[in-house]
Formats: structure tokens, C-alpha cells, sequence
């Protein structure tokens, strides 16, 4: 095999483990900080005991992912010094702020499991608050250097070359925007659902568990109010789609002839010898209405482009179908959720709803590692889009399947060392009737 397989096979691995490593990174201090909140509010002890095991987790995550995330920083240059040459005075910036944002997490998280007894129950709610604020800006920064790469702006070519770089104007690039919202509603929405999943199994095992029923309020409070959002945010993100990258988006839709009235198609098998999808449900003007909110509006397909950079359409439109149903299966557990709650009826009474969020306890994963699929394939041939290809970009090194099989070994350590860990934090859980005794409020 090629050394650009592995090589675009390396890169994809570490973004499939790291990026599930920087949404618990942004997702898990929220609900740490949520709880310890209504610790302050209630004096209910439950409140701060979830607080501190949900940090001790937070600590965890955070560790593997400041490893897999120093692995990709390491990659970029190994693999694809092409493009850091052409692109690394314009992403410098962005990656330089989430190196900000990340060391003010990295201090403050210590600030937090160490300040209990040497902070003010106020300031150390407000450790934790910097925290998820670091948290989710240092993802905020990352994706926008990926947004460029989708819309590069903020520079003039020259002669083959980047010239009169404007650092800001690439980070507010048009697609930072849409992704960065889709990005973190994506990371709320993820560590809401597989955390009350967690909950919601110990539940099924003990209804009356105290710690269970709290940490399973907040952590479906969170997935709620963040699943709706991101729908919206996804229909967003599609129309911007449209506008800047048509071809991404008729891949995703499986989309090959322009036409007026374009039907929207919903699974099915694409065949681009053909230019047709078998076996897809066809849903009416639905594309056009979608696109444009004009069930006759005219949408591009990819016979205006041609061939050679096209992406892979199957993938790309099974990834989006993946992503869309994730999401809606998540819609409809957060509506049943919320019908109970406004009918004032406990989730944790109702057991078929308890095995249906622990059932959907990685669906909010597998929709990010889906979307990252759509974003990154959707965009080639092109590793910055109409400006550079990912072949031009990639590394000439011999034998670069070593170290991809080293950092898989890597990969698979690392997951196992986090799941030993994290499943010791849950099943030390306090018995179940009481508040946990405490002698002191931050002992």
C-alpha cells in the first residue's frame, strides 16, 4: 500500500480517538461545574460528591487527550509537511490561542481538585468555570484553523504562493462560524447522552440510588436543552454547505444532477458510474426546500464538476445519513424526557426509558465521528479546499507504516488504561437512600 494510504490512514485514527478525548474535554467540566452549583444552591451533600467524582473524570479525559492531542501536533508536520509549509503561518495563530487555552485549563483543573479546603466554596465554583470556559475555547480555536481549510480566507496567492496574510480574517473565515456551533453543541450534546447513559444503567440496578437520580437530572438537562440546538445548528450548517463547498454537499446528499425541485434522498446506495442511488427513499422537492426554503429552487449537482474531484460519495452520504439518524434518535429520547419531566413524572421510574438512554449512550459519539467523516472526506481532493490538494501535501518518508502501527498500539493502550480507570470512579458510587455523610462541606 501507498505511503499516502497510511499516512491519510494515520491522520484519520488520531482525529477519530482525539476528537472523542476534546468533546468530553469541553462536555465533562460543565457538568462538574453544574453540580457543584447547585451544591452551593442546595447545601444537598449528593451534589458535591457528583462534583468531585465528575472531576476526577474530567482529570482522566483530560489527561489522554493531552497525549493524543500532542501525537497530532506531532503528525501534521511528519505526515503532511506540504501543507504546513504552505498553511502554517495562517494556522499558527488559531493553534497558538488553543495552546493558551489549553495550559489555562491544564492549571485551573489542578486549581480545582486541589483547592477544596484552600479556596472559598465561591472561588472554587469559579475554577471550575474557567475551566469549561477553556475548554470549550480551545475547541473553538482548533476548529476554526479547520474552517479554513473549508473556506480559506485571509490571504492573497502569489504566484503559487501565500502572500499578505491576515491572521484574523482567517480565523473569522465563512465557515467558522457553523462548524465551530456545531462543534460544541455536538460535544454538550455527546457527553450529556453517554453520561446519562451510565446513570441510567446503575438506575436500572437501584432506582433508589440518590447519586444516580441527580447525576442523571443534570446530565439529561444538559443532552435536552443541547439536542434541539444542534438540529437547528446542523440545518444551518448545511445551507452555509451549499453556498461554499456545492459539490461536499451534493455528495452528502448523494446529489449527482442539477435540477430544480431536487428530491431529498434518505439512505440508499449511490453508484457514480451510474449517477444514480439505488434503493434511497425519495422524498419530493425535499433538497430544495432544505437548501433554500423554496421547494423549486435549483441545486448543483456533481455532474457540474468534474470527476476527478469528486469526493467519495458513498462514504460521505452514508456518514451524513449516520449523523442525520444519531441525531434524531437523540431528538426524540430528549422529547420523551422532557414530556415526562413537564408531566412532573421521574425518568428514573420509567425503565424503558432508562434502557433506551443507556442504548443510546454512544449515539452522540458516533454522530461526531460521523460529521468529522462528512467535513474531512467531503472535502477532498483537496486538503485545503480549492487551494491545495492532499496529494501535494502528503510526506515522501519511507516505511510510514511504522509509525502508524505504533501509535495504533498507542491508541489501544490508552483506551484501555481510560476505561479501567473511568469504571472504578463508577462503581465506587455511594449507597443509595441518604445524602453521603460529610464533615465538612469541601472536605
Amino acid at each position: 500500500m501507498s505511503d499516502f494510504f497510511f499516512a491519510r490512514s494515520q491522520m484519520a485514527m488520531s482525529l477519530a480517538f482525539h476528537i472523542i478525548f476534546a468533546a468530553l474535554g469541553i462536555g465533562m467540566p460543565l457538568l462538574m461545574t453544574v453540580a457543584e452549583g447547585m451544591y452551593l444552591r442546595t447545601r444537598q451533600p449528593v451534589y458535591l460528591d457528583l462534583s468531585k467524582r465528575w472531576s476526577r473524570g474530567t482529570a482522566i479525559l483530560f489527561a489522554v487527550g493531552a497525549v493524543s492531542g500532542t501525537v497530532l501536533s506531532f503528525e501534521l508536520g511528519l505526515l503532511w509537511p506540504g501543507f504546513m509549509a504552505k498553511a502554517g503561518a495562517i494556522i499558527g495563530m488559531p493553534f497558538s490561542l488553543e495552546g493558551f487555552a489549553f495550559f489555562t485549563e491544564a492549571i485551573f483543573i489542578g486549581v480545582y481538585l486541589y483547592g477544596w479546603n484552600r479556596l472559598s466554596p465561591f472561588l472554587h465554583w469559579i475554577s471550575g468555570l474557567i475551566v469549561a470556559v477553556s475548554g470549550i475555547f480551545s475547541g473553538i480555536f482548533v476548529v476554526t484553523a479547520n474552517a479554513w481549510m473549508n473556506a480559506p480566507a485571509g490571504f492573497k496567492m502569489v504566484d503559487g504562493k501565500i502572500t499578505d496574510i491576515d491572521p484574523i480574517a482567517a480565523m473569522l473565515n465563512p465557515a467558522s462560524f457553523h462548524e465551530v456551533l456545531h462543534m460544541t453543541l455536538a460535544a454538550f450534546v455527546a457527553t450529556g447522552f453517554a453520561a446519562a447513559a451510565v446513570h441510567a444503567f446503575f438506575l436500572l440496578r437501584d432506582r433508589n440510588n440518590l447519586f444516580h437520580r441527580r447525576a442523571l437530572g443534570i446530565t439529561l438537562a444538559v443532552a435536552c436543552i443541547s439536542i434541539p440546538l444542534q438540529i437547528l445548528s446542523g440545518d444551518h450548517s448545511a445551507r452555509v454547505v451549499s453556498r461554499l463547498q456545492p459539490a461536499k454537499l451534493a455528495a452528502m446528499e448523494a446529489h449527482y444532477r442539477t435540477q430544480t425541485g431536487a428530491p431529498l434522498l434518505i439512505g440508499g446506495i449511490p453508484n457514480s458510474e451510474t449517477r444514480t442511488t439505488d434503493y434511497a427513499l425519495h422524498i419530493p422537492r425535499g433538497l430544495s426546500l432544505l437548501v433554500a426554503d423554496d421547494p423549486n429552487a435549483r441545486v448543483v449537482g456533481l455532474e457540474e464538476f468534474p470527476q476527478s474531484n469528486w469526493p467519495n460519495v458513498r462514504i460521505v452520504h452514508w456518514s451524513f445519513d449516520l449523523m442525520v439518524a444519531a441525531g434524531m434518535a437523540m431528538l426524540a429520547l430528549a422529547g420523551w424526557s422532557g414530556w415526562l419531566w413537564w408531566k412532573g413524572r421521574a425518568v428514573a421510574e420509567h425503565p424503558w426509558l432508562l434502557r433506551a438512554l443507556v442504548a443510546a449512550g454512544p449515539l452522540g459519539f458516533v454522530a461526531i465521528e460521523a460529521g468529522w467523516v462528512v467535513t474531512e472526506v467531503g472535502r477532498q481532493p483537496w486538503i485545503i479546499y480549492g487551494v491545495m490538494r492532499t496529494e501535494d501535501a502528503v510526506t515522501p518518508m519511507p516505511w510510514i507504516v511504522i509509525p502508524f502501527v505504533a501509535f495504533t498500539v498507542l491508541y489501544i493502550f490508552l483506551a484501555f488504561i481510560v476505561f479501567f480507570l473511568l469504571r472504578r470512579q463508577f462503581l465506587e458510587t455511594p449507597r443509595p437512600d441518604s445524602e453521603p455523610p460529610t464533615t465538612s462541606a469541601y472536605a
